[in-house]
Formats: C-alpha cells, structure tokens, sequence
C-alpha cells in the first residue's frame, strides 16, 4: 500500500486536531501489520505542561498515538471508516525512554487477534531504532 498522508487517515479515524497523533502512514498490509509516524514539535500542547523547561511526551499519549494506528489498520480491515474503537484494555505496557520535542516516533503494530468486535495488537513506538514504549493493547468496537 502507498503511504496514507494526513488528508487521507482524516478520513478513515474520527480524531481532530488537538488529538491526531498520527502524521503518516508509511507501511500497510491491510492485514497483519501497520507502521505509522509521529513528528514532535515544540508546538506540541502537551509539552507546554508535560514538564515546562524539560519537555516530554506523556506515556498515555504514546499509548493513545499507537491505538490510533491500529485503528487505521482495524478500520480498513473491517470496512468501518470513522468507526469508534474504545480501549478495552492496555496490558504490559512499557517506556524505555523519553520521547522529546524534534523526535520522530515510529509506530509498530501487529494484529494479535481481529474481530469486528473485539481486537488485540501488539504496539511498539520507536525513536530511530531505540524502543521508546510497547504494549498489547486491546479494542472494543461500538455497533
């Protein structure tokens, strides 16, 4: 699959600006694996509070910004553009470093289990090629 550029995952997730925390697609298989990117600036809103003097990107938002790729790829699998998938649950969830303003973070998802109803993936972000978080994260989808 071609990369997906922000006008198109508009189109396909239901979050808006301040909460779109993917910024392009640049791997799908429509089945099995995802990779997405997030570009960090200082104009981050989250920065200005998440430490002032010494940024950091929270580690719910990195959870919140790997959900949001995987529900790219759920999306597409399942037909279901701008569908609503809830976290039904975030199981061993990991940070291994701090993710700063000028960061790339590349998003890593895999399907562990996909069903219209109810999925799991594994998630994993990474800055260059240093693991920055994971987690198996698990959705519940709304009718």
């Amino acid at each position: 699959m071609p990369t997906l550029e922000a006008s198109e995952i508009l189109k396909i997730l239901p979050h808006r600006y301040p909460f779109m925390l993917v910024d392009r697609i640049i791997e799908c298989d429509d089945e099995k694996r995802i990779v997405g990117i997030k570009n960090l600036t200082f104009n981050e809103l989250f920065f200005q509070g998440h430490f002032p003097g010494q940024p950091v990107m929270p580690g719910v938002l990195q959870m919140e910004a790997m959900a949001q790729v995987a529900g790219i790829l759920l999306n597409r699998m399942f037909g279901g553009e701008g569908k609503i998938s809830y976290f039904a649950a975030i199981d061993n969830a990991r940070f291994r470093r701090p993710v700063v303003p000028g960061d790339q973070l590349r998003m890593e998802i895999e399907i562990i289990k996909a069903k219209p109803r109810l999925s799991k993936v594994h998630a994993k972000a990474f800055v260059d090629d240093q693991l920055a978080s994971s987690a198996d994260l698990m959705f519940s989808s709304a009718g």
